[in-house]
């Protein structure tokens, strides 16, 4: 009889341990949802800025037309990006894009001094920022999920309920992972 209590014990303890695990696991899937919800926060606001900046530098920079057109297309390809894989692929694009962008504008002079441009460059530079910051607590979040997903005992349960693991937001333009030169003469 004492037997059968022990065992009786001990398998419930058993229960509540893989419990425990499973819960675990769930907080940290959903934290790195929440996580990438706030990416996406800061990349809407970001699609929706860039179209204004467009239209103000657009009567300025006549003869930049691809410039602005090549933004435009990057802009529509990163907001029609579904997975995180191509999220990252076609920010990395738009980033770039942008990145053009601003080096050809230091050629018109009247542009940048323009209010409503450089607001709205404040602005951009702002979210930038904040796209950073939102894709570091994104993959740390993911790290700390992929992590238990494949350490020991918390693997088993993971297999058992079928959690996968989560990619990365990663940087995927080669221009972005350069650095860049400074240069004051």
């Amino acid at each position: 009889m004492m037997f059968l209590g022990v065992f009786l014990a001990i398998a419930i303890l058993g229960v509540l341990y893989l419990v425990g695990i499973y819960n675990v696991l769930i907080r940290l899937r959903n934290r790195a949802k929440n996580a990438w919800s706030q990416i996406d926060v800061q990349l809407k606001r970001r699609h929706d800025l860039i179209p204004n900046l467009v239209k103000t530098a657009k009567g300025y920079m006549a003869h930049e037309r691809e410039t602005l057109e090549n933004i435009t297309k990057a802009r529509s390809q990163a907001m029609g990006a579904g997975s995180v894989r191509e999220k990252s692929k076609a920010e990395g694009e738009l980033s770039g894009a942008m990145s053009k962008f601003f080096l050809v504008v230091e050629n018109y002079p009247d542009l940048k001094a323009n209010q409503n441009f450089l607001a709205l460059q404040e602005e951009l530079t702002s979210t930038e920022n904040k796209i950073a910051f939102s894709r570091q607590a994104y993959n740390d979040q993911v790290l700390f999920f992929n992590n238990k997903i494949q350490m020991f005992p918390s693997n088993i349960v993971a297999q058992s309920f079928n959690f996968k693991t989560e990619e990365f937001f990663a940087i995927e333009d080669k221009q972005e992972r350069k650095v860049p030169k400074v240069n004051f003469s």
